[in-house]
């Protein structure tokens, strides 16, 4: 980030003040240190809590919050508990507005803290293990190496130390941010909102720094359009092998894992031990080695846990049930805790010798361990795993054929169990069938099951559900088995090159975004079958996460996953897997490069003009249908504040919070035309900014609404409304009711349904607009700047 100059000489002839008398002094300076001038600083370099508040006022006079409390009252603080429903408020003067607010603060702050100290702890690693002048070098077709670090913060990391000093910015503001949320602290819901804005914006930053520097320092693809295929599925483990299971999403000690196989002659994964992963640690392990398996995303961490296939489970951090340890000692597995961040209460062996904690875990009645030092939990997991394969003889949990009706058999059908489902699934219905000797409708809930056991816990009888499940699903997981690309890293410059025009006029009908958790309304099918609908459709799809995962567990009629039917370029029709959660950032950072590599907007510090041009020209959609997790929520509206909608499953009305636009509120949708110097009415596009929705359906038709962008030409608009048509008329069978909104002129009335479409807007005596094609603008700030009359 710095260039070194020097030496630099200083002389004085003389100095005089009280007490000193200084003549014919020279002062040499080896060296100094002054910052590269790699582009002109923008105005908003290093944002505070404040900086970009009138941008955020700008969104939420359009985008409005709408609260959907998940609780009526305030339990935060010793007043409490305060009621405050019917315009009530609590002991400090809050009122139910601005509780939503402040819960949805925290929610980011969590999700942002989450990722930033994964980052830290990564970072700090690396630096240890590779340098602090580990090169920071995506390849030659990357030269916009770290866009959300350049546009947010302003400099141009050249080194690992370097992130360091922008990881200290994001901790500090995260630290200001998350203070805000005290007792008798902010008083306005627009303000918090604003708040976990910033919030999402750092988040990132962060999760940037965090894929960055393990690309580079595990030399993980670097946007290979062509990454390898690695397997993915519950079926494909050989139990007739050891293995070692990963949960969690720091990768360090599955990569120290493999390192120690290969030091002591054991082979790559597969050969002599099985090396797994499941949740975002198994998209990471396999960008190191692409022989590494993937078991599935987070909903399969219980019921594979319980098959037993693992000789020894490692966990990390995030996103890990809280019931792994239990799980694994039901399974005789041995546990390794190696984050602090999740230690589980089991002893701390760091000092002991590596034999005595094995010896500790296979034989000596220790269940689980607590060991930070990552290169010895390697040699412990492999050693332990090896010497526990014979003993366990993969011991499981999972009742054979002949014992399911006999534990079915206590089933009163009493409901319960459906009642605590998170998604309503008819447990109690398939137990009962199960009862009466039809395994059947539990093997079909396998594919929807979120995996949580809350119907175990609930059940009167303690009827083991999950592993009747597995049981009755026995064929089907057996067969398991598809192929997944491995995570890429950033999108190319020269593909950004390529297709920033046609994104911007539109003419390649968007970039969709399928990212977030495993909480699906109706299993992760819903998933790849939309990511496969929009790629037919020519648009770019990029994946990351979980949904990623779910993506590949699909075959299309020729029996070929989504992965191997598209291509892994960022191009119209590419299916593009960035990676692990931390690789959203790739995402985020394709749409500020089409601003800065397409458009020559400068970046650095410059995030309300790339923001402004985001919403306006880029056609790009999130879909975080699965979303359950802190992280998705600050990662979401990370993506709100650069301009991107996103979109929630019906699990994501439980954020208590969604950003609305009002169609019937014309001047919320206007902007300036730099051409003109007026107002313009521009229509709902995009129409929201953050909205949940019921089901598959309804998500493809919004996915393809929220992608129009007031700068389309008329060629663009009329492609994008064929797909919103086409659309909206496979599914409600008929066109859709708001369609006149987006009709700028006759030109942009796609061919295929000219005539309906010229009859529905005779009915309803739409005219054309008055300015069809402007330059729009939505921050007078970024307006200025640009109005061509001076």
């Amino acid at each position: 980030m710095y260039l070194e100059k020097g030496p630099v000489r200083f002389s004085l002839k003389s100095l005089e003040s009280t007490g000193l008398s200084v003549k014919d002094l020279e002062v040499i300076i080896g060296g100094i240190e002054i910052p590269e001038v790699w582009e002109p600083l923008g105005p908003t370099p290093m944002p505070k809590i404040s900086t970009l508040r009138s941008w955020d006022f700008k969104l939420l006079s359009r985008y409005k919050p709408f609260y959907m409390p998940f609780c009526d009252q305030c339990c935060l603080c010793t007043y409490g508990k305060c009621d405050l429903t019917r315009g009530k408020r609590g002991s400090c003067g809050i009122d139910m507005s601005t509780q939503q607010g402040r819960i949805v603060t925290l929610a980011c702050a969590i999700g942002a803290s989450t990722h930033t100290s994964h980052a830290r702890h990564m970072l700090d690693r690396l630096i240890e293990k590779f340098g602090a002048d580990t090169p920071i070098n995506l390849g030659s077709d990357v030269n916009v190496e770290m866009p959300n670090t350049r546009l947010i913060v302003g400099v141009k990391p050249k080194t690992l130390g370097d992130l360091s000093q922008v990881l200290s910015y994001v901790e500090e503001q995260i630290v200001q941010t998350i203070s805000t949320t005290h007792t008798g602290q902010e008083a306005s819901y627009l303000d918090y909102e604003s708040k976990a804005l910033h919030l999402g914006m750092l988040d990132h930053v962060a999760m940037e720094v965090a894929d960055v520097a393990q690309i580079v320092a595990f030399n993980f693809p670097k946007g290979d359009p062509n990454a390898p295929l690695s397997e993915i599925g519950m079926g494909l483990i050989d139990i007739a092998k050891p293995m070692i299971l990963l949960i969690g999403h720091n990768v360090s000690e599955g990569i120290e894992v493999i390192d120690y196989m290969n030091r002591n002659n054991l082979g790559k994964p597969g050969e002599v031990l099985e090396v797994a992963g499941l949740c975002c640690t198994a998209h990471d392990i396999t960008r190191y080695e692409s022989s590494a398996k993937i078991i599935g995303p987070i909903s399969h961490q219980i019921r594979f846990i319980r098959s037993g296939a693992a000789d020894t489970l490692i966990i990390d951090e995030q996103c890990i049930t809280n019931l792994s340890l239990i799980e694994a000692q039901k399974v005789k597995t041995p546990f390794i805790a190696v984050s602090d961040k999740a230690a589980y209460g089991v002893p701390d062996v760091s000092e002991w010798p590596i034999e005595k904690i094995v010896s500790s875990l296979t034989v000596g009645g220790l269940s689980g361990v607590f060991l930070p030092d990552l290169e010895k939990a390697a040699a412990v997991s492999v050693i332990t795993a090896l010497q526990t394969a014979p003993l366990r003889q993969k011991f499981k949990v999972i009742p054979d054929v002949k014992e399911l009706s006999n534990i079915a058999s206590k089933c009163t059908h009493c409901g319960r169990c459906r009642r605590n489902c998170p998604i309503d699934l008819p447990v109690d219905d398939a137990i009962y069938s199960l009862k009466l000797g039809d395994s059947s409708k539990l093997a079909m809930l396998h594919d929807l099951c979120l995996g949580c056991g809350r119907c175990e816990w609930e059940c009167p009888n303690h009827t083991p559900v999950l592993s009747l499940m597995m049981k009755a699903a026995e064929a089907k997981i057996k067969t398991e088995k598809y192929k997944i690309r491995v995570g890429r890293g950033p999108i190319l410059d020269t593909e950004i090159r390529e297709v920033g025009s046609p994104i911007v006029l539109g003419e390649i009908p968007g970039v969709v975004a399928f990212v977030g958790c495993a909480n699906y309304p109706e299993g992760g099918l819903d998933v790849a079958l939309m990511a496969r609908e929009f790629a037919r459709r020519r648009y770019i799809v990029t994946v990351s996460g979980c949904a990623a995962m779910s993506i590949a567990m699909y075959r299309n009629e020729e029996g070929l996953t989504p992965y191997e039917e598209f291509s892994g370029a960022f191009e119209a029709g590419g299916l593009v897997n960035v990676g692990s959660c931390v690789a959203n950032a790739h995402i985020s950072g394709a749409a500020i490069k089409i601003a800065n590599i397409f458009a020559r907007r400068p970046l650095r510090g410059n995030y309300e003009e790339i923001a402004d041009y985001i919403l306006n020209r880029v056609g790009a959609c999130g879909v975080a249908w699965g979303a359950y997790s802190q992280k998705a929520a600050s990662i979401a509206t990370g993506f709100n504040r650069l301009g991107v909608p996103v979109i929630l499953g019906p699990q994501g009305l439980k954020y208590r919070r969604m950003y609305l636009g009002r169609v019937e509120d014309k001047e919320s949708f206007t902007v300036y035309d730099a051409r003109t110097g007026r107002r313009v009415w521009i229509g709902p596009a995009p129409e929201h900014l953050i909205i949940s929705v019921e089901n598959r359906r309804e998500a493809m038709v919004m996915i393809a609404k929220l992608c129009l962008r007031p700068n389309d030409t008329t060629k663009g608009r009329m492609i994008k409304l064929t797909h919103y048509i086409d659309l909206y008329k496979k599914i409600y069978g008929k066109l859709p009711e708001d369609l006149h909104l987006f009709i700028r002129s006759e030109a942009d009335i796609p061919v295929t349904f000219k005539d309906e479409v010229l009859s529905y807007l005779e009915k309803i005596e739409w005219k054309p607009w008055e300015l069809p094609s402007i330059d729009p603008y939505y921050s007078e700030n970024v307006f200025k700047k640009y109005y061509r009359g001076g």
